[in-house]
């Protein structure tokens, strides 16, 4: 028996052509699921890369329109615009045709020896703006105390600070509008004056550096201002040596000043800087780009400076290059006539108070002494508070020009026998410095812990040429102090310095 080959044969039966599915149409159906269920996926998967990149875009513009609100705020809340537009003075019509005027304090016992004409009563520069005033009086002041206490006798010694007062508290009744800037104390002044509708605000140096507000200057209507060493102090007007600058008709250095004024006004209930500061309270002009214009019909350039580094706004130049400025404008002589000298700063460290050496004063002195070969003269006040390391600053200074280096340092004492009652009895509160053609006036002694802790206000005006008035006046004010009989050579006599020591501190 033959077997064959045909499957059919063996064994196996052919299913039926109907029983059996079509290979092309299985395959065709496994394709078309899949590629169903392939598009399904990718529809789902860029619907999902979609709903994620919304998703994504909603929260780069919700964050984008927080951080434009926190600006917002950053930028209204810190600095306000108050007053800038009250009295139409602006940057492009301000004035810059200034008359500038030179005052002072003498007490009394000191004018009889003192070899010269006084200037001009610093308590009439004060009444005489407050007959300018037609809108608004700010002033600046760490001391509130315009009135002696009962011990004091008003007829003989406080009546220019009371009379100041009174008519301080007469502004409301003549609609001028008084606000007052001032150290974080408790004034029975301030609290009299607020119930005049005077406005005021305290600034807490303590939680910024620690330090103290030493500013000291008067802005009235944005025209005229005051900058200088008197505080608002029944003594700065009777018993106090001071020196001041009463500037007039001078809209452009004043809106400056008051930019300074609006940055102290914002500190008010703050224990921090903002880290953002409107463009309201920027510099105006500074050692950069100082402002031109006419003192005295004089052609000259002026700006305002200030200290510490954190109360420095963008532009505004620092107290300490103020100085260093007006120094380099030298070219013969720098007179400095300060309260005290003392390039040290002192710190607290972990309880510990930590003290260093500070340099930028004492190097600027030592560097237009030994390598300009400029005369410098340094009148310090000698009283009850001199640091006795003084001595030995001044000392160093001066060793600068023995021979047989050819040199001029000359440092002086201005000593004045003080009451029993009052150290600051005749004491020179005066701080500013010349040269030929360049003056700074400012707030601050010349020691390391004011320029680094204390908030202050510095003038600098410096003349075009060398016929500037206003600088004759201070210079022949400087060397009839230097040439007084209240001015004393100490040093080489260490025994002289400690018989004046002793006796200051017996009498007070």
């Amino acid at each position: 028996m033959e077997l064959s080959n045909n499957p059919r044969s063996r064994g196996h039966e052919e299913a039926p052509p109907a029983l059996l599915p079509d290979l092309s149409q299985v395959k065709n159906s496994s394709f078309s699921a899949a590629q169903q269920q392939g598009y399904c996926a990718t529809i789902f998967l860029r619907r999902k890369d979609k709903l994620e990149k919304t998703q994504q875009k909603c929260i780069a513009i919700f964050a984008l329109l927080c951080c434009f609100a926190v600006l917002l705020v950053l930028i209204f809340s810190s600095v306000d615009i108050w007053g800038d537009s009250e009295d139409g003075i602006t940057e492009e019509n301000c004035r810059t045709d200034c008359r500038i005027v030179l005052m002072e304090t003498i007490p009394e016992d000191l004018q009889q020896h003192l070899n010269a004409r006084p200037n001009l009563p610093l308590f009439v520069g004060f009444h005489t703006l407050l007959d300018q005033a037609k809108h608004s009086i700010q002033i600046v002041s760490p001391v509130w105390n315009l009135r002696p206490s009962e011990k004091e006798p008003i007829q003989s010694t406080g009546r220019q600070g009371h009379l100041l007062f009174q008519r301080l508290l007469n502004l409301k009744s003549r609609g001028v509008k008084l606000k007052i800037v001032s150290n974080l104390t408790n004034s029975a002044e301030q609290k009299i004056l607020a119930t005049h509708n005077a406005e005021i605000h305290l600034v807490n140096m303590t939680a910024f550096t620690r330090g103290g507000l030493h500013s000291s200057f008067w802005i009235v209507d944005r025209t005229h201002f005051y900058v200088g060493s008197a505080d608002m102090d029944w003594r700065s007007f009777s018993k106090r040596k001071e020196l001041g600058l009463m500037v007039y008709n001078c809209s452009c250095l004043a809106l400056d000043l008051h930019r300074v004024f609006s940055f102290y006004w914002q500190l008010h209930d703050r224990d921090y800087i903002p880290s953002i500061w409107s463009r309201r309270v920027t510099a105006l002009y500074g050692r950069h780009q100082a402002l031109q214009l006419e003192l005295n019909n004089t052609p000259a350039v002026a700006y305002v400076s200030t200290s510490p580094d954190l109360f420095c706004a963008k532009e505004r130049t620092r107290d300490v290059d103020a100085i260093n400025h007006v120094m380099q404008s030298a070219k013969t002589f720098i007179f400095i006539s300060v309260m005290d000298y003392l390039p040290l700063v002192s710190r607290r460290l972990r309880g510990a108070s930590v003290t260093r050496y500070w340099s930028p004063l004492d190097e600027m002195i030592r560097e237009a002494v030994v390598l300009r070969g400029i005369k410098v003269r340094l009148l310090i006040s000698f009283w009850k508070n001199t640091h006795p390391l003084t001595f030995n600053f001044v000392t160093s200074l001066k060793s600068l020009c023995m021979q047989p280096y050819n040199c001029s340092l000359e440092v002086r004492f201005f000593s004045h026998k003080p009451q029993k009652d009052d150290i600051q009895h005749g004491l020179n509160h005066n701080k500013y410095m010349l040269t030929e053609n360049a003056l700074y006036i400012g707030d601050h002694n010349w020691v390391g812990d004011e320029f680094s802790n204390n908030g202050g206000v510095g003038l600098v005006v410096q003349m075009k040429n060398d016929e500037g008035k206003i600088m004759e006046q201070v210079k022949a004010a400087f060397e009839r102090d230097w040439t007084s009989p209240y001015s004393k050579n100490l040093l080489g006599n260490k025994d002289r310095y400690n018989k004046y020591k002793h006796f200051h501190q017996v009498e007070t």
